[in-house]
């Protein structure tokens, strides 16, 4: 046992001395020698006032002097609108200079109106370096406020006049880098790559580890500054602090553009340096949702409890004990869920929808937990652009086996039979791929109308059906055979003939399914705040541990509120709950439209356009609907199984 023990150990040593140690999330690592050059990214112009993303050559900036090429995106990146190409900005590994970059041509009407109007849009300018976003700091009523990217200019508040950023500070905070044996696996933009042991030596060197930008206006002499050439050293810049000193736009007016970089050297190591940006705010507001959704899963859980061992128990065991005489004249008696025996597994109205849109909401729940997990163990981190996104989409496209599975299941219960198998399978396939595409193509003429980047290209649109037609739709059917292969789930009683009266009420049933979705609501609606504030207000979101652990309260509560309304219905001897199952659950997703439009008014207030409230509203409307499916289709799936236990224990001829 001793001896066992020692290899153990001696295995160990050399597994840890062979890998040292490993860095998944994040792009493969680069260190740069002293006076290497190192060249910036630009993306998209974003703007929290239009949420349309433009071009960052849009305007008249400086252009890199071997022109315009523009960097591999992945999937996400071209949804999200992410445009990233190179820049004419250069800096040298340790080298503190200032720079002078170019000037343009005198400004002519068309270019001094895109310039007025993206200042007073509040645009910003994104710039990377070595995968890092720049990021500016900025005090507000004594609160130091972090950004990404700078304006592209401003407008002075007792002023009709514009100014534009013509000179820019960047501070490059370097970490000095020895290659003590540390492995690094990355998924970034680069790809995977190793630093294997033969390579440490040449990975010795300095590491980019944080990258700011102060941003200021500086009034040139035009005809003094053209006459330098890219690149030349000028004397340092302060900001100027007096509004004369800044540089106007206005027609005529030639622009001229500078940049100086420090770098600094700093104890903060590579694996950590995205943890500036990710600095999680609001942990107590998090903790509090989760509290407050754990409240309310012990409430239904009594509720549950209470139905489970005390009611229904109580009835079949009383049941069960009366002799064969007893129990026909306790038949002539019975009341609430007992009478509807014969009726509550009657087939639903729309059963084939209702196939199709359960199927489809499994494959979103399928999707939505895996990513997360994901997310949540760091394989998907904001220093991989578009990562989520992509992987989000490639879930969906495989998950299809499973929902053809579940769709085609369901239809085979119903029917008895599996003939229109094939059929149902297209439906579940092409549901809600359909309605994203039609809200995406009407969004999309709107963006291409604003000459947009956010407009999705008609090579990502060819993809995209490939990818559906190629991948999903081939797997779905696959899904569907295999279902009609499984077992069939055979009803524990007959369904009479003739369908049951069901009793006169004095409120609809369907008021209380809608008000059941509050429940579910409650759970998520803090969360939801942060993800739309994301979205939306360009902060980084990355809590994903919280939100795995409110997902799995969420799907708690979706099943808990579904049986309990289910057996509520039961009660009232009304059999109609396939439906009510459904959308006692789902019901939530109108919440979550509505809570999204209060946001829209709210906390979006600046959102300026028709065109940036319809693409907000559009995206709104597919994640109610994608969210409406998956809840359904938990409470759903949770009141089936009630209710064929339920009936399975109880011996009504």
């Amino acid at each position: 046992m001793a001896i066992l023990v020692k290899l153990i150990v001696v295995f160990i040593a050399l597994f840890a001395y062979a890998c040292d140690g490993f860095y998944l999330p994040g792009s493969y690592m680069h260190t740069y020698s002293t006076g290497d050059d190192i060249f910036a990214k630009v993306n998209s112009l974003t703007s929290i006032e239009t949420e349309l993303p433009f071009s960052y050559y849009s305007l008249p900036y400086c252009k890199p002097s071997g022109g315009i090429k523009k960097s591999a995106e992945n999937l996400g990146e071209l949804l999200m609108g992410d445009q990233i190409d190179n820049s004419p900005y250069r800096f040298r590994m340790n080298v503190n200079e200032t720079v002078y970059l170019c000037t343009t041509n005198p400004l002519n009407e068309n270019e001094v109106k895109l310039l007025k109007q993206r200042t007073r849009d509040l645009y910003q300018v994104n710039m990377i370096l070595d995968n890092l976003p720049a990021m500016r700091y900025a005090t507000q009523n004594g609160v130091k406020i972090q950004w990404t990217g700078f304006p592209v200019g401003y407008s002075p508040p007792n002023s009709k006049e514009d100014y534009i950023i013509n000179h820019l500070k960047f501070i490059v905070y370097v970490h000095e880098y020895e290659g003590r044996g540390v492995e690094i696996i990355g998924t970034g933009e680069e790809g995977l790559g190793v630093i294997s042991e033969a390579d440490k030596k040449a990975a010795s060197g300095f590491e980019i580890v944080g990258f700011e930008v102060v941003p200021c206006s500086v009034k040139y002499d035009p005809e003094k500054m053209s006459k330098l050439h890219m690149y030349d050293n000028v004397t340092a810049v302060n900001c100027p602090l007096e509004i004369e000193k800044s540089q106007i736009i206005r027609e005529q007016e030639r622009v001229s553009f500078s940049y100086e970089v420090e770098f600094v050297k700093s104890e903060t190591r590579w694996p950590s340096r995205w943890d500036a940006y990710l600095k999680m705010e609001g942990a107590r507001v998090h903790w509090f949702s989760i509290l407050n959704s754990m409240m309310v899963i012990f409430f239904l859980a009594g509720i549950v409890f209470v139905i489970f061992l005390r009611t229904v128990r109580r009835d079949l065991t009383r049941y069960e004990e009366l002799d064969k005489e007893s129990q026909a004249q306790m038949n002539e008696e019975l009341s609430g869920w007992k009478l509807v025996v014969g009726d509550v597994f009657r087939e639903p109205e729309n059963p084939k929808l209702l196939c199709v849109m359960v199927g489809d909401g499994v494959q979103i729940t399928g999707m939505a937990v895996v990513t997360i997990v994901f997310a949540a163990l760091g394989f998907m981190s904001p220093a991989s652009r578009g990562m989520l996104l992509t992987g989000m989409i490639l879930l969906y496209l495989f998950l299809g086996i499973v929902s053809g599975y579940v769709g085609v299941r369901m239809w085979v219960t119903f029917k008895g039979t599996s003939e229109g198998w094939k059929s149902l399978c297209w439906s579940v396939a092409c549901f809600f791929p359909g309605i994203v595409f039609i809200i995406l193509t009407a969004l999309n003429f709107l963006l291409w109308g604003s000459k947009s980047t956010g407009a999705i290209p008609l090579s990502l649109y060819f993809a995209l059906l490939s990818l559906w037609f190629c991948i999903s739709v081939p797997l779905t059917f696959l899904g569907g055979f295999l279902g009609t292969r499984a077992e069939p789930i055979t009803y524990p009683v007959r369904t009479n003939q003739i369908p049951r009266e069901i009793p006169a009420r004095k409120y609809p049933s369907w008021l209380l399914v809608l008000g059941a979705g509050t429940l579910p609501f409650g759970t998520l609606f803090i969360e939801l705040f942060f993800i739309l504030s994301s979205i939306w207000l360009g902060r980084f979101y990355y809590v994903f541990g919280f939100l795995l652990i409110v997902l799995l309260l969420l799907v708690i509560v979706c099943a808990e509120v579904s049986l309990v309304l289910t057996y509520m219905h039961l009660c009232v001897e009304d059999w109609r709950w396939w439906w009510k199952s459904f959308f006692a659950s789902g019901s939530v997703a109108l919440y979550v439209f509505l809570y999204s439009i209060n946001y829209l008014i709210m906390d979006l207030q600046s959102l300026s356009g028709p065109v940036s409230a319809m693409v907000y509203l559009g995206y709104s409307l597919i994640m109610a609907v994608a969210i409406m499916l998956s809840t359904g289709s938990i409470g759903f799936l949770m009141s089936f199984y009630f209710v064929h236990y339920l009936f399975s224990s109880v011996k009504i001829d």
